[in-house]
């Protein structure tokens, strides 16, 4: 499954403003909210701050990675936002979050979540991608962007 096939311009966000990392979370989920209705998008907030809870998915470099997995869903859903300004997220490297990628799927769909967790930190981890995304103003650009990365660097 590729990355971008999660995405949507209606799932992401540029240059979004927020003043915390709860804020953060809550406005990722609320970009799904187009996909599923209004008690799976309660179930996913929930699963995703119990998640949260467990230990922060600050990641470093100025990502942070939410999940979590969700028994009222039976697909994956994914939402991207850039920060207009970083946010404290309590990442492993103490350093603001700018960029943020959610992850939710089914609770019978582990190997699929945890393969695309891989997916996403492998392009993520790349300065010059994380730069390109930086340097888009909108929704369709770090679509696209997404899409352009993935293929160049996965092959589909």
């Amino acid at each position: 499954m590729n990355i971008y096939s999660l995405l949507d311009e209606s799932s992401i966000a540029a240059n979004l403003q927020v003043s915390s990392k709860e804020e953060l979370i809550d406005e990722l989920v609320d970009l799904l909210q187009e996909k599923v209705s209004d008690d799976q998008l309660k179930k996913i907030r929930e699963s995703v701050f119990e998640r949260e809870d467990i230990m922060s998915t600050g990641v470093g470099k100025q990502l942070a990675i939410p999940h979590g997995k969700c028994s009222s869903i039976d697909e994956i859903f994914a939402s991207f936002a850039m920060l207009e300004d970083p946010v404290d997220f309590n990442s492993i490297d103490n350093e603001p979050v700018r960029l943020a990628f959610l992850l939710v799927g089914p609770a019978q769909k582990n190997s699929s979540h945890i393969k695309l967790l891989s997916r996403i930190s492998r392009l993520m981890n790349s300065s010059t991608f994380r730069d390109k995304l930086l340097a888009c103003t909108s929704s369709e650009e770090i679509f696209q962007t997404f899409k352009e990365e993935e293929i160049q660097y996965f092959g589909s």
